[in-house]
């Protein structure tokens, strides 16, 4: 992908990224390192990331930090990601307090420790009047989960009577997901080189752009960011109809 000139002044709509942080693990076995180290770096890409986005006035940032899925993998790596999720509340909250961020965290609660949920809700608390920059972080996370949970509430609504079924519309459903108060992603970034979504956001996607990097996720840096915005500046945003170069 070629990096063009760009600043924000010429994708202004480029309000939300998404982006799925792929690659840990093989940037770690490349170098002969263990995973854990992989995932360490992982979280400098995370700070350099966070420090870009401000800087190119980027409103919205949600990144995908640990799915509903990582569950299967093996104890001792989960074991590290919580810790390195630990260390970074501890260590980042009061710089990104600082900058202006509001933190917000989605996904389900369940099987989380006591300790994790308590320093997720200090982190949301503390910065929920910040403007800068919104970083959602999707953590305990599975889109079908989401929609299904939604799906719940949903249903429960209407049997208390509080909706009727016609009130069940698009909007509805978007209004019950853990993402209720964002807008949807302009442009999703996918880093390690994988094509797929791997159940990230699979209603509020509808109508992203995709940009998938081979770069993995520790080596992500802004120079790569501002290359993922440069190709979306490229795209020609439809949402199902017509281009402005097709009704010219």
């Amino acid at each position: 992908m070629d990096k063009l000139d760009w600043s924000p002044a010429d994708a202004p709509s480029a309000r939300h990224i998404a982006i799925i942080m792929d690659g840990n693990g093989r940037w770690a076995a490349e170098r002969g390192l263990p995973r854990a180290e992989g995932h360490r770096q992982g979280v400098e890409a995370v700070r350099r990331t966070v420090r870009a986005s401000i800087e190119l006035g980027i409103t919205h940032l949600t990144l995908f930090s640990f799915s509903s899925e990582n569950w299967s993998r093996p104890e001792q790596e989960i074991h590290d990601l919580f810790g390195l999720l630990r260390r970074f509340i501890r260590r980042d909250l009061a710089d990104l307090h600082k900058n202006g961020v509001r933190i917000r965290v989605i996904g389900t609660r369940a099987g989380l420790q006591a300790d994790v949920l308590r320093l997720m809700d200090d982190a949301v608390a503390l910065t929920k009047d910040n403007t800068a920059l919104n970083l959602t972080i999707a953590f305990n996370y599975g889109a079908r989960d989401e929609i299904a949970r939604a799906a719940r509430r949903i249903a429960e609504d209407v049997a208390s009577g509080a909706l009727v079924p016609d009130q069940v519309t698009i909007e509805c459903v978007s209004e019950h997901l853990d993402t209720a108060s964002l807008p949807d992603p302009d442009l999703l970034i996918r880093t390690s080189g994988e094509l797929r979504l791997s159940n990230f956001l699979l209603w509020q996607l509808a109508y992203a752009e995709f940009v998938f990097v081979d770069t993995y996720w520790p080596d992500f840096s802004r120079e790569t960011l501002e290359a993922a915005l440069a190709e979306y500046q490229r795209r020609s945003r439809r949402f199902g109809g017509l281009s402005a170069r097709s009704t010219a």
